[in-house]
């Protein structure tokens, strides 16, 4: 007999034929001999609604209020549910977040998990009686009990949390979809099911808004071992399983508020290659990064800078064994990539770093937490260590800075982290092969970004940290950085220009911020674009393979798709495009990665 924890969306509950549907699948999971708890959400568009009602009774309605209005919905959905399997002869009870015994923090609409006192769920279970919990709600750990939400995606959320919380054997999201699929089938309708998924590259692709799992789920997966699966309401498949390495020993208390980063890692075998002022047209990553795929050369971190007139500059970094071949490369292209619409600037300029190194800092906790990037460039630059590259993930950020900084550096970070040992990489997954694995999982489209261009920023240990730690302070959470090659003089100053990107609702109080604080931090000018793309391909079978990155950026300039920006993690590579090419370029590239299936997915209304 296994303890399952199933979890139902808002659309497989969305009518009373959907809520019977539901019932007769646990009741047959019941008689297969398991023990069920069963997390819902509110039907349908009940949440819209009710969000509605409230803003016709007040344009800012309070938190608190919110929070006891919405947390209706899933009252209803448990109490039906209870009842259809009541009438099929299942014994059944319904409780609330705070019956559960779901203690969050008290942040109305978005509080965090703090405990869940399980003693009343196993009392109900050994009673043989299926316990039906209402997603998306807790109550406060203070005297007064206020009941919270958990914000966006929070029953999957709640789900995954009571399933580390009750060493379930298994936790089941089912939803509207088959499984995960390589892409976003309403934009690509071709995209296949996968059926194995590691829990890392299902981080990124939920946090570049693959909306059939919410970040916060898997990373609690992720850290407590919990066996996921996500199965389709409307049938009997498999679905698609979500593997985690074995787990760090964690306590349940404090569930949610693990330590952001659980790992600093640095690797001294590196070099760097800047490409200065290339034309900043379709075709010219993909030409450079084609040449260095044919010399079978494994290239690291690329960042790709805002342009500046007419040009942009790339940067990578190689293995110290392969820096030679790799300069070659970079020397014999760079005549090529002379800018034609600006005879002026001439061929584009080769420099090399050879004596850098990577530190990184990584952890699932660090999602959806301002200020962890902030803290690393912060404690970077009070150990006085210069960052001369940036690249961020969910889950990671690495910076490049000079090989004898490296111990220094990473002394600091492990005592700032409280990070006294590294869990696996990425490439151990048991026994699994990473030969085995796929090269690119999946690809994603992220519409809901801005990109923020600061100039001139004073090129000194501890601007990022000012600049960053400004943000989070605002709430302001932060994806990709860039940290541009080229040095400017300003003034007698040398200066950099470092751009990023946030969500929509942010960029103009993060636009106002860093503006209301340029005079003081010796930056110009702060500028906004609102008309982007992120497109983005992930994948643990990138690592210590060629070429993948070559033939993303081919699949752009085919296309006739510029690239605007580019940044990568071990396991993700990021372009930025023009807003009205995201689609096509996400196509572009699930194509060219052999993602496309037979079978085309419907998500149903």
């Amino acid at each position: 007999m296994a303890l399952i924890v199933q979890k139902y969306g808002g659309t497989s509950v969305g009518t009373v034929e959907r809520i019977q549907a539901v019932a007769q699948r646990v009741k047959k999971t019941v008689a297969e001999g398991h023990s069920l708890v069963v997390v819902v959400s509110a039907m349908g568009k009940t949440t819209d609604g009710l969000v509605k009602l409230a803003h016709e009774i007040s344009t800012h309605p309070s938190r608190r209020e919110m929070d006891m209005l919405l947390s209706t919905g899933e009252q209803v959905s448990i109490a039906l549910l209870s009842m259809a399997l009541q009438e099929l002869d299942q014994p059944a009870i319904s409780l609330t977040g705070a019956q559960v015994g779901i203690v969050t923090e008290a942040h109305h609409t978005r509080a965090r998990i703090l405990s869940i006192e399980t003693e009343r769920i196993q009392r109900h279970l050994q009673q043989g009686e299926v316990v039906v919990v209402a997603g998306f709600q807790g109550i406060s750990s203070t005297t007064d009990l206020e009941i919270t939400t958990l914000g966006r995606g929070g029953s999957d959320t709640s789900a995954v949390a009571l399933a580390a919380a009750l060493q379930a054997d298994a936790c089941e999201i089912y939803t509207d979809v088959p499984g995960i699929l390589t892409a976003d089938p309403r934009i690509v309708p071709d995209a296949q099911l996968m059926s194995e998924i590691t829990s890392d590259e299902m981080l990124e692709l939920a946090s570049l808004g693959a909306k059939v799992l919410h970040p916060r789920a898997v990373e609690i997966a992720r850290n407590y071992g919990v066996t996921l699966v996500v199965r389709s309401s409307w049938e009997d498949a498999p679905g698609t399983r979500v593997v985690s390495p074995i787990p760090q020993a964690r306590p349940l208390e404090g569930l949610e508020l693990v330590h952001p980063v659980d790992a600093v890692e640095f690797d001294t075998d590196q070099a760097k290659i800047a490409l200065l002022r290339v034309p900043d047209r379709p075709g010219v990553a993909a030409r450079l990064f084609g040449e260095i795929a044919l010399q079978n050369l494994d290239v690291d971190l690329i960042i790709q800078s805002i342009h500046e007139g007419n040009t942009n500059d790339i940067a990578f970094t190689v293995t110290q064994s392969s820096l030679h071949r790799a300069e070659a490369v970079a020397a014999a292209i760079a005549p090529a990539l002379r800018n034609h619409a600006d005879p002026t600037l001439g061929e584009a300029e080769v420099m090399v770093e050879r004596q850098i190194a990577k530190v990184s800092i990584a952890g699932a906790g660090m999602i959806g937490r301002p200020g962890v990037a902030a803290q690393m460039f912060a404690t970077l630059a009070a150990a006085d260590v210069n960052i001369q590259m940036i690249s961020t993930s969910e889950v990671k950020v690495s910076c490049a800075i000079d090989a004898a900084d490296c111990d220094r550096a990473i002394a600091a970070l492990c005592k700032e982290f409280e990070v006294t040992s590294s869990p696996a990489n990425l490439e151990k997954w048991g026994d699994r092969s990473q030969e085995m694995a796929p090269i690119v999982r999946g690809a994603a489209l992220d519409l809901n970004q801005a990109r923020l261009a600061i100039r001139h920023v004073p090129d000194r240990p501890g601007m990022a940290a000012q600049l960053f730690r400004l943000l989070a302070g605002k709430g302001i959470s932060v994806d990709m950085i860039i940290q541009s090659q080229r040095c400017r003089l300003i003034n007698g100053v040398t200066t950099r220009d470092i751009a990023f990107t946030v969500a929509q609702a942010d960029a103009d109080a993060a636009q106002t911020a860093l503006k209301e604080a340029s005079p003081e931090l010796g930056c110009s000018e702060v500028t906004v674009d609102r008309a982007i793309a992120k497109v983005s391909v992930v994948g643990t079978g990138m690592i210590g393979r060629p070429g993948v990155a070559a033939k993303m950026f081919e699949a752009f300039a085919q296309q006739q798709i510029n690239i605007q920006m580019i940044a990568t993690s071990e396991i993700k590579i990021s372009c930025v495009v023009a807003e009205e090419e995201g689609v096509r370029a996400l196509q572009a590239v699930h194509a060219a990665f052999g993602l496309a299936g037979t079978e085309q997915f419907q998500v149903p209304a």
